[in-house]
């Protein structure tokens, strides 16, 4: 049997695409390779978001056609398609995908008939990642995705049902949903059911809340002000099905930052509807992403963004430095914020994300929680660790054969960045 190795970089829907390649070779009889057994074909999917992304990128495959000699490689991702050639000039390199949307086309040439819509499992992971959305027409600054991923595609309703039906009908009891541009489901589609667009992503949970069986959906990364009032009326009436934590992105505090940057909502606006979202659930957890140092950030606009962040009391903050990106708007400004500013400011985030982040803990304790089962606690003999509904890690006592379930706790203490919990007797 032929050997296959995978390895991806990036965000949630590359790693689905990458699993829809898996399991399409592995129905062609690919297998993985033994320890110290060399792959015949390598798959990579690539990412570009920063540049430090594309020096990855280079580098694994590099590393793959050191370590597998003879291998086809074939590489796919943003990266490839923002820089074919030089993926292809890459040591190993037999093919470069450069649209996604062509994957059915590969598998089709390495024989495999029918072609599957989607996938049937998620690796060893113990929650499965299902793309319902691909593609954006953001054109923010900073970003060099929608060059990338320009076309809107969403997938059909019934199509995405029908996969999360054979996820959950497999085990799997969280299932998440991701996109390019989440907020922008069903847009595409829009003219074809004469819906509005604006309630589509509301549809598709109205859809997945009445699945039968145990399992909670996730809604991944969204822009704050596309939680419409539908959404939030579906995760309102359905928080055991739909998790009540939402990933909503802000990037900066700073209205004057905000229009360099071309978002297209102020911080007013963005902190009104994370205040409805707050009013709306019950006590729902809120995570987002924060850059610092974009070009001609002065003091007073980091600490506008300090201030946002404060009002809005995240649990969570993926906090990171400007990285221009050739291609993009952003990079073309000289107004550059020198490193050591960006690393002080990224530090005092931080401190500002610890403090919050023990707050929200803290105000969960006493509360029931749903906890994924994700693992053993390591060195740490009858306990397990999980993530509750409210994306907040959890150590629990349990036994190995939970992994993977949901259980229900009661939140009773604080420990190393994480809620400590004792199980309900009957649970």
């Amino acid at each position: 049997m032929p050997t296959l190795k995978t390895l991806t970089l990036g965000c949630k829907v590359n790693q689905y695409e990458t699993e829809y390649v898996r399991q399409g070779l592995s129905r062609l009889g690919y297998r993985e390779p033994r320890p110290g057994e060399a792959a015949d074909l390598c798959v990579v999917n690539t990412c570009t978001v920063t540049a430090e992304a594309d020096r990855k990128s280079r580098k694994l495959i590099r590393q793959l056609a050191r370590e597998n000699p003879g291998a086809s490689i074939i590489v796919m991702g943003c990266y490839a398609t923002r820089r074919p050639d030089e993926a292809a000039a890459l040591p190993g390199v037999a093919e470069v995908v450069t649209d996604k949307n062509r994957l059915p086309e590969l598998l089709a040439r390495f024989g495999l008939d029918p072609i599957p819509t989607g996938i049937t499992s998620f690796g060893r992971r113990q929650r499965a990642y299902v793309k319902i959305q691909d593609g954006c027409r953001m054109e923010c600054a900073y970003c060099i995705i929608p060059r990338t991923r320009p076309v809107l595609r969403s997938r059909p309703i019934d199509e995405v049902v029908g996969e999360i039906r054979g996820l959950i009908d497999g085990g799997y009891q969280e299932i998440v949903l991701t996109g390019i541009h989440l907020g922008h489901y069903g847009v595409d589609l829009a003219g074809h059911d004469r819906t509005d667009a604006q309630t589509n992503l509301a549809r598709l949970l109205r859809h997945l809340v009445r699945l039968d069986g145990d399992f909670r959906i996730r809604i991944s990364s969204i822009e704050a002000c596309e939680v419409t009032d539908a959404v939030l009326d579906v995760i309102a009436e359905h928080p055991k099905r739909v998790c009540p934590h939402l990933h909503v992105s802000m990037q900066s505090g700073s209205d004057t930052v905000l229009q360099r940057m071309r978002r297209r909502w102020s911080s007013e606006r963005f902190l009104e509807r994370c205040r409805t979202i707050k009013r709306r659930l019950d006590h729902p957890g809120l995570t987002t992403d924060v850059i610092v140092g974009f070009p001609g950030e002065t003091e007073a606009e980091f600490e506008a963004t300090c201030r946002l962040v404060e009002n809005v009391g995240f649990s969570k903050i993926h906090g990171f430095r400007f990285s221009a990106r050739p291609g993009t708007a952003a990079a073309r400004m000289t107004d550059v914020v020198p490193s050591h500013v960006q690393h002080r400011r990224l530090a005092k985030l931080a401190q500002i994300e610890t403090r919050l982040r023990t707050s929200y803990f803290s105000s969960l304790l006493g509360r029931e929680l749903c906890v994924l089962v994700e693992s053993a606690a390591a060195n740490r003999p009858g306990m397990l660790l999980g993530t509750s509904a409210r994306y907040v890690p959890v150590e629990l006592p349990g036994q190995p054969h939970q992994v993977g379930r949901l259980v229900r706790v009661t939140a009773q203490s604080l420990g190393d960045n994480r809620v400590l919990a004792e199980a309900i007797h009957g649970a």
